[in-house]
Order: C-alpha cells, then structure tokens, then sequence
C-alpha cells in the first residue's frame, strides 16, 4: 500500500509524562474503509495515542498523518475531516437529542436550514433514536447517550472516526446496538476505535492492533491472528466405536504432511487437533483420507480458529 491508502500512519510516536514514558515509538497503518481494533489493556496508552492523532495532546517525538495530513501542522484541517467519540460523551441535557445534533451541524454546515435538519435526522435514524428525538438528553440510559455520541461524531460526514471505548460501559444489548451501527458507517467512512473488550474487537474488526503499556506489541489483519501463529492445525470432530477411532488416528499420524495429532473427548464426540506442515495437502486430502472409512463419521471439519483472548493473552505474556 502508499500512503494514501492509509487513513492513519504513525512513524515512532512517543509521548513521555514527567519522565514517564506513556506511549513508546508507534508505528501505526490503518487502511481506509476499515474497521481497526485498537487493543489494550486499561492504562496501555489507547487514549494518549488517540490525543495526540487529534491533537489535543502534542507527541514527545515522532510524526503521524491523518489523511495524509500532517498530526501537528495540520490539525484543524483533520478535525474538519475527522469525527471523535470520547469514552464518556457529555451533552447538555437540558437539550433533545434532536437539539444536541443540531448544535454540533452547525458547527460544520453554513447550508440551508432545510438541509442541516435533514442531515439530523438521517442521524438519528442511523443510530435508531428517531422515535426518541425530542426528549431531553437527561432521561438517556448509557447506550442511548453512547448512540447518540456516535450520531454527534459522524454528523458532518467525515472520512475517519476515531472511537474511544465506544462499547465499554454499556450491557450486552447496548454493545450489539453499538457494533451494528459501526458495521453500518464502515460502507462510507474508516472506523478507529479503542477497546479492551475482546470479544467485540472478533466481532467487527478488519485489522487489529495490540498496545501494552505503552509499547505495540502486535498488529495484524484480524483472521490473521485467529488461524494462530504458528503451524497450521486442523479441528476434526468424528463419531464411530473408540477402536475405530484410535485405529484411524493412529493411521492419520503415519501421513507424511502430519506433525502431530491429539484427541480429546467433548460432550460424547470425539476431537482431534491435527498439526500439519503442508496445508495444500492436507486441505484437499486429509477430509478424503478419514472419510474413507465407512466406521467413521465426521461431523465438523477446518483450520482451527483461536479465541482472540488466546491470542491476545499469549501475546501479551510474551511481552
């Protein structure tokens, strides 16, 4: 990729407080029309990063651009093209949500009156609190206000929004609300969002990246990650009589492609891991080679995918 295809690109960016290093040489690339996972525990530096791509913050050293644009040159520019959820969006409630977006158009729109109220209501129907929008902020719950940031962030359209725990506080029901609607908004803009909500991050994301204390550790395309890092395993689960089952085990470690393979035994079926060093072949010949048997049937069959939290905790002992 050039670097145009980049929304975000950092280039060793550190920043240092009091002496205490809070962010230490990220280097970032964040393709356009994705949805990027910034992973990390919390106090990993997720919200310094983001201060400082915003500007709001200035880095102790290194350089990043935003849409090509320069973070510290030119950042008015980039919060004209950029829209910024904090983790806890603050509205004054004493305004309907209908009144809040239309505060934060006019920031951006000099337009027809007409057109401002059009672009609020598209809004409010994208984040489902059309049926709500003359009611004053106050009454919100935590997913509503949580929406109704993200309403507020992408009013004026912009190519990249930068989420900052979108997800983090809210129940299983908000957080679905949450993630549809950033599945939604990735058909027109970029979506960088921080979390440590692992099981979200699996859900959404295209790319993901790993920050621990201060230091990326990790940055990969998301199934990436999942197949594993290391050799190639297979996930076979297979029915038939135990004898029949060991005995064709016992055939499948002969093959010469075949590192290793265990079973265990999960709620009455049988599961066998199978390490390979060639997967072209074992893609088109293991499944062939079981199936061949008629004492043995196979119920699932695929590369074995990790749980991110695997992944993710392996990484980070590493670490």
């Amino acid at each position: 990729m050039s670097t145009t295809d980049y929304a975000i690109e950092t280039r060793d960016l550190s920043k240092s407080f009091n002496g205490v290093q809070a962010l230490q040489s990220l280097n970032l690339q964040v393709p356009r029309q994705s949805i990027f996972g910034f992973l990390g525990p919390n106090g990993a530096g997720k919200t310094t990063a983001m201060r400082i791509l915003l500007g709001i913050a200035r880095p102790t050293q290194g350089s990043g651009s935003i849409l090509g644009m320069d973070i510290i040159h030119d950042s008015i520019e980039i919060r004209r093209r950029v829209g910024y959820l904090a983790q806890h969006p603050q509205f004054y409630e004493y305004l309907t949500a209908r009144e809040s977006l239309r505060l934060a158009a006019r920031f951006f729109f000099s337009g027809p009156k007409d057109a401002i109220e059009a672009r609020v209501q598209e809004s409010l129907e994208l984040v489902g609190l059309d049926h709500m929008a003359d009611r004053p902020t106050r009454g919100f719950s935590g997913g509503e206000r949580q929406r109704l940031g993200i309403a507020q962030a992408q009013i004026h359209q912009p190519e990249l929004l930068i989420l900052d725990e979108p997800a983090a506080a809210l129940d299983p029901m908000g957080r679905r609300d949450v993630l549809g609607i950033m599945q939604r908004l990735r058909e027109r803009t970029t979506i960088f969002y921080s979390t440590h909500i692992l099981d979200d991050v699996q859900r959404v994301s295209d790319t993901v990246a790993i920050l621990n204390r201060g230091q990326l550790i990790a940055q990969a395309p998301i199934e990436q990650l999942l197949s594993g890092s290391e050799s190639t395993v297979y996930s076979l689960t297979v029915k038939g009589v135990d004898a029949n089952i060991r005995r064709m085990l016992a055939r499948v470690k002969e093959l010469p492609w075949v590192q290793t393979a265990h079973a265990t035994r999960v709620n009455g079926h049988v599961a066998w891991n199978i390490t390979i060093s060639d997967d072209a072949a074992a893609e088109t010949e293991l499944l062939r080679f079981v199936l061949a048997d008629e004492n043995i049937r196979v119920t699932e069959f695929g590369r074995k995918r990790y749980e991110l939290e695997d992944i993710f905790m392996q990484i980070v002992e590493q670490n």
